[in-house]
């Protein structure tokens, strides 16, 4: 949805932190830009000035995935940008490895004997996040038996799905033993002396099982995480664990609901480029899903149609398995949002393969 990014305005134009530095996007809160190993090339996590009981520091929000190259640029950002004061809380917003990997690092890096450095996160996400980070739990968003049951078929294919059960737990091999659950309407205050600001906890779904995004009236800052991005749509997908889940519908109610926010909130992504215009992105992706329920009804209206079978008809370009992995919870999340609306049916054919068609009028 690139073509839609001059409705947006970027109030930082193309400038970005450089690696292991930071760059001030709002009074005490600044942006950390690191790298990823996947077409999704990095994320953005950010860094909150603070205080905790007296004891002067800051809170990281979001952490990066759990290999030597996020570590070392973490610890560019140690040695550089936190003006000799120790990290206080790390804040998660979500499960994904992306944002969860390093919890367990960096709070035990940051733990003293006077003070403990704990994950903030929302309770669903972290006891997910703890039973997926166990290698035996062999946890991936597809199996080989969900993806023949939603129309793949390809024994090379099937192969390749097989080998990344437990692909979770390789960028997030472990999560802190302990938490401080966020709950949505929580209020954190963050910041030091007279320049602490409230945050209130905005829980989302969708994209994950119980995603908090972070709002400062004070600031006029909306720390989104990946609810609202502004050149690529969120991930929606339906998953082995939950397969006849409706996530779409969760995830435009969750986003409708942040409307209730101020239009002008500087919102600060988990990847691109911060951005104020939240009314406006938030009427991109409804009628970005609008368009893509409409080809999907179209096709289904044309011949009874499976997920893999819609893949070319969503996504236009050449996806490897990573991305092919994503599309196919899609795919499904697009399907099931109109079968639970009552437009689609759904029947399993003879060769195994979940396959819908328009409802009768």
């Amino acid at each position: 949805m690139n073509a839609l990014e001059h409705e947006l305005n970027y109030p930082h134009g193309e400038v970005m932190p450089e690696p292991g530095r930071t760059m001030e996007v709002a009074p005490g809160v600044r942006w950390v830009r690191m790298a990823l190993p996947f077409a999704l090339d990095h994320i953005n996590l950010w860094l909150l000035r603070d205080e905790i009981d007296g004891r002067q520091g800051w809170s990281i929000v979001d952490c990066g995935i759990a290999n030597d190259a996020t570590r070392a640029a973490w610890e560019q950002v140690f040695a550089q940008e936190l003006q000799g004061l120790p990290v206080l809380r790390v804040i998660v917003t979500h499960l994904h490895p992306d944002h969860i990997g390093l919890s367990a690092w960096l709070t035990e890096r940051w733990t003293t004997p006077e003070h403990e450095c704990r994950l903030w996160i929302s309770g669903t996400d972290y006891n997910g996040a703890r039973m997926s980070s166990n290698p035996s739990a062999k946890a991936s968003v597809i199996t080989p038996v969900f993806a023949k049951r939603h129309g793949i078929t390809d024994p090379e294919a099937l192969q390749m799905i097989q080998t990344r059960g437990g692909h979770y737990a390789t960028m997030v091999p472990k999560v802190p033993e302990r938490f401080r659950r966020m709950v949505d309407g929580d209020v954190i205050r963050i910041g030091t002396g007279d320049k602490k600001a409230e945050w209130r906890c905005h829980v989302g779904y969708g994209h994950a099982p119980e995603h908090i995004s972070l709002h400062s009236p004070k600031l006029g800052v909306l720390i989104s995480g990946d609810m609202v991005l502004p050149r690529i749509s969120t991930n929606v997908g339906v998953h082995e664990n939950e397969p006849e889940g409706d996530p779409l519908k969760r995830y435009l109610d969750s986003i409708e609901r942040m409307r209730a926010l101020p239009a002008d909130s500087l919102v600060l992504p988990s990847h691109g480029r911060p951005f104020t215009g939240l009314h406006t992105r938030i009427d991109q992706l409804q009628a970005h899903h609008d368009e893509r329920l409409a080809e999907v009804m179209a096709a289904c209206a044309k011949a009874p149609q499976s997920a893999a079978d819609l893949l070319t008809v969503l996504f236009k370009r050449k996806l490897d398995l990573h991305q092919t992995t994503f599309a196919m919870g899609e795919s499904i999340a697009h399907l099931h949002a109109l079968w639970h609306a009552g437009k689609l049916v759904r029947r399993l054919d003879a060769d195994g393969v979940y396959r819908f068609s328009p409802a009768s009028p």
